[in-house]
C-alpha cells in the first residue's frame, strides 16, 4: 500500500535546506567544519548578516531625528562596553570578577550587538591569543585586510563554539544557552525598538520619530558600526601604530582605534599582559572601559580589577 503522502519523508535537499536554515537560529545545528571547507564563506548561513547590512538601507525611507540618533549612539556605547568589559576583558580574559547576575545582566547585552555568543566569542578570542598573527589565527591582518576585518566570521569554520576552550564558562547553563540561540536577543532587541517607537509616535508625535526609525537606527545602523568598529581591532591594530612592547605578533597601540573603541586601540599593551583589566597602561592613554569598570568597581558590581604590574610598565620600550 503506498505511504501516505502526509507522512512521508521530505526529499534529501528539502531535508539539508531545512538544517540549514535551522542554523539561524540554533548554532547548536552547526556541525564543526573541517580541512577546505572550513575557509570557505556560508552565503545561506550568514544571508541574515548580509540582511542587517541591507537594512541600513532604509535610513532613505525612514528619515532621521534626534531621538533616533540618541537611541543609536546610546546603544553603540552600550553594547561596545558591553564587548570591551564583558566579552573581552571578562570572558575572554578573567581580568575582574562579578556576581553571576551581573555576568549574565552583561552577556545579554553583549548578546544584543550580534557578535554572537559570549563562549563563541570568548573561544574564539582565546584561540586569537595563543596563534596570534601564525597561520593558526583566523583573523590575522597577514591573511589580507577584508579575511581580517570580516571574511573571517563567515566561513563555515568560524560558526562553531569550541567548548573545551572556555570550560571556565561552559559551566554556566544560561551562558550556553545565549550561546546557542545567539539569535533570540537581537531580535528582542530590534522588537523592543520598533515598539518604543510606535509608543513615542503616538504618545509624543512632536518628537518625529516611529517604529521604523527606530528600528533602522536604533538596531541597524548601530549595530553595523559598532560591529565594524570592534573589528577594526583585528584589521587595523595589527597593522597601524607603535610598538611599545616587543611582542611575537604584530600588535599596535592606535590612539584612534582606542577612542572608537572605547580603550581597545591599546593593542600592543593587551598582548604583551593580556591579564589586566587595563589596556591604556599609561595615564594618558584613554581607556573609557576601564573608567567604566572602575566605577562599577566603585559602586560594587565588580571587583578584584587585576592591575599593570610595575614590572610590565619597566620593559615598556617608549
Amino acid at each position: 500500500m503506498p505511504q501516505d503522502l502526509a507522512t512521508a519523508a521530505p526529499p534529501p535537499s528539502a531535508s539539508r535546506l531545512g538544517r540549514r536554515l535551522r542554523q539561524w537560529f540554533d548554532s547548536a545545528a552547526v556541525a564543526p567544519a573541517q580541512g577546505a571547507d572550513a575557509d570557505r564563506i556560508d552565503w545561506l548561513r550568514v544571508l541574515p548578516f548580509v540582511l542587517l547590512h541591507l537594512g541600513c538601507l532604509g535610513v532613505f525611507w525612514v528619515g532621521v531625528s534626534p531621538v533616533a540618533l540618541a537611541v543609536a549612539a546610546a546603544l553603540y556605547a552600550l553594547r561596545m562596553f558591553a564587548i570591551t568589559a564583558f566579552y573581552h576583558r571578562y570572558f575572554s580574559h578573567r581580568s575582574f570578577r562579578t556576581s553571576r547576575g551581573m555576568q549574565l545582566v552583561f552577556a545579554l547585552i553583549g548578546a544584543s550587538s550580534v557578535q554572537r555568543g559570549p563562549l563563541w566569542w570568548a573561544a574564539h578570542h582565546r584561540h586569537h591569543h595563543r596563534h596570534s598573527d601564525t597561520a593558526q589565527d583566523p583573523h590575522s591582518p597577514r591573511h589580507g585586510f577584508w579575511r581580517s576585518h570580516m571574511g573571517w566570521f563567515l566561513t563555515r569554520g568560524a560558526f562553531a563554539t569550541d567548548l573545551s576552550r572556555v570550560p571556565d564558562l561552559a559551566r554556566y547553563p544560561e551562558l550556553r544557552w545565549l550561546d546557542r540561540y545567539d539569535v533570540a536577543v537581537p531580535l528582542a532587541l530590534a522588537s523592543g525598538l520598533f515598539g518604543l517607537g510606535a509608543l513615542l509616535r503616538w504618545l509624543w508625535p512632536e518628537l518625529g520619530t516611529s517604529g521604523p526609525q527606530l528600528l533602522v537606527w536604533g538596531f541597524f545602523v548601530s549595530t553595523v558600526v559598532l560591529f565594524h568598529a570592534t573589528v577594526t581591532i583585528n584589521s587595523l591594530a595589527h597593522r597601524f601604530g607603535n610598538r611599545r612592547f616587543a611582542t611575537s605578533d604584530d600588535s599596535r597601540n592606535n590612539f584612534w582605534l582606542a577612542l572608537l573603541t572605547f580603550g581597545e586601540g591599546w593593542h600592543n599593551n593587551h598582548h604583551f599582559y593580556s591579564s589586566s583589566a587595563r589596556q591604556g597602561f599609561r595615564w594618558w592613554e584613554i581607556d573609557l572601559t576601564w573608567y567604566g569598570l572602575r566605577l562599577m568597581a566603585a559602586l560594587g558590581l565588580v571587583h578584584d580589577l587585576k592591575p599593570v604590574p610595575a614590572w610590565v610598565l619597566a620593559k615598556a620600550e617608549r
